[in-house]
């Protein structure tokens, strides 16, 4: 027997427009998209809420969080993951790379351990076992600045479908953190360093990205090629930072931080990533460039939750405000994070593609989750 389900008298979100219509998804894939508001026996009467595209999202530190809920509380990971994956299913997510860090710090009290790989395994192990409600992948984030990045990334390979790496390069006085008294800030907030402390913290991240700073990026860039992952950049500041990653192969820019970074990304043919709480909260809780400015000058292409998950989907709709265009916006957080991430099998609504769909009634200019599915299975 088949598996089919009906969404009818639908606000369908298309790439292109919104009409109301139903959608049938048959066996997980999307079948049949026709206008008109029949409710034929047996479907869903959606009663005029949207229906789009599942959210896809490309960075979110939001398993660390549930890994690690509070700093030096080492949570069981497999309650972890579930939990991950069930509040991403909640807030209409159906698609996510989770990042993860390679290269720890060893040598200094702030530093840090190695956890990718072991994660990694958990992970990949529920996802084969059929753990989870959404579509899970990999996102390494590649520390520049540490001691051990090319180490831990030799032991990932092809087989582990890394799909994103991401250059990052924390080091103080620089990208997001050119303002050292906002790293202070988050630092000593986080882990409790007087001032002492902070002061060895900064000299030796600047030590670490003095010494291994070109060699890590050099080989970071060579490993996301050998795994055949899409290559990400992050924090680009200036054209001359942008230049670089164009030179890298960058295909996405995450949180570009200036004006100047953003419009050297769209030269160079490169999305631009902004977080949705940056448009949440009207700006950047780092002093960087608003994702507002950005979109209201036609510089922004994929929003990603990083931290608040519940965020991607209401910035979508804050977007559609300011663009006056609920399609654009919705491909913000749909068909553009999959195309960038080499994913064509998702992201719109449209027969062949993965039947990962949502129902969102808007209350105002907030939206409200009616429903989630993923191939055609409600997970929430």
């Amino acid at each position: 027997m088949s598996e089919v389900l009906q969404l009818a008298n639908a606000r369908l979100v298309l790439t292109d427009r919104v009409i109301t219509g139903r959608i049938i998804i048959i066996d997980g894939e999307i079948d049949v998209i026709e206008e008109g508001d029949t409710v034929p026996n047996g479907a869903v009467n959606c009663q005029g809420d949207y229906v789009m595209p599942g959210l896809v999202e490309l960075h979110t530190d939001n398993l660390e969080r549930h890994i690690e809920p509070r700093p030096k509380v080492d949570w069981p990971h497999l309650p972890a993951l579930l939990a991950h994956d069930a509040e991403l299913a909640s807030t209409g997510i159906t698609t996510v790379f989770d990042a993860l860090r390679v290269g720890s710090i060893h040598s200094a009290k702030t530093g840090y351990g190695e956890y990718a790989r072991k994660l990694a395994d958990e992970l990949l192990e529920a996802r084969k076992l059929g753990l989870f409600k959404i579509s899970h992948f990999l996102h390494l984030r590649a520390e520049i600045c540490s001691e051990t990045l090319l180490e831990e990334m030799a032991a990932f390979g092809p087989e582990d479908r890394v799909g994103i790496v991401s250059l990052m390069d924390h080091t103080p006085g620089q990208r997001q953190f050119r303002d050292l008294s906002a790293l202070k800030n988050y630092v000593t907030k986080k882990r409790g360093l007087n001032d002492i402390e902070f002061a060895e913290h900064v000299a030796n991240l600047r030590m670490l990205q003095e010494k291994f700073g070109a060699i890590h990026e050099t080989g970071a860039v060579a490993e996301a090629r050998r795994y055949g992952a899409v290559l990400a950049s992050h924090d680009d500041t200036t054209a001359d930072q942008v230049d670089t990653s164009a030179a890298n192969g960058v295909g996405f820019a995450e949180f570009p931080t200036t004006r100047e970074a953003a419009a050297a990304c769209r030269a160079h043919g490169i999305a631009v990533m902004m977080g949705a709480p940056n448009l949440v909260r009207g700006g950047s809780h780092s002093g960087n460039v608003a994702a507002r400015e950005l979109a209201e000058a036609e510089m922004l292409n994929i929003i990603s939750s990083d931290y608040v998950p519940s965020a991607l989907l209401l910035s979508a709709f804050l977007l559609a405000d300011i663009w006056d265009n609920l399609p654009a916006a919705i491909a913000c957080v749909t068909n553009a994070p999959a195309a960038s991430a080499g994913l064509t099998d998702r992201g719109r609504l449209q027969p062949g593609l993965r039947g990962d769909v949502i129902r969102v009634r808007a209350v105002g200019s907030t939206p409200l989750i009616r429903g989630v599915w993923s191939r055609g299975r409600r997970v929430a």
